[in-house]
């Protein structure tokens, strides 16, 4: 993997953070107050689970 792999992926990751707010703005705003309203845990284990996923599908896709 190299550094265009690198480059690659958060090209995508920026592509797909920017469909919602582009989409939706109205929905995507209240998410982001709702979201903004869960306690410190809550958020860490969305983060946890989001990074954990994220290393499966790297290491089913490699």
């Amino acid at each position: 993997m190299g550094w265009e792999d690198l480059f690659r992926a958060l090209a995508l990751m920026l592509v797909f953070e920017g469909m919602m707010p582009f989409i939706s703005p109205r929905g995507w705003r209240q998410t982001m107050q709702q979201a903004s309203q869960l306690p410190d845990h809550v958020l860490r284990g969305i983060g946890l689970a989001s990074m954990v996923a994220g290393v499966i599908v790297l290491t089913l896709a490699d």
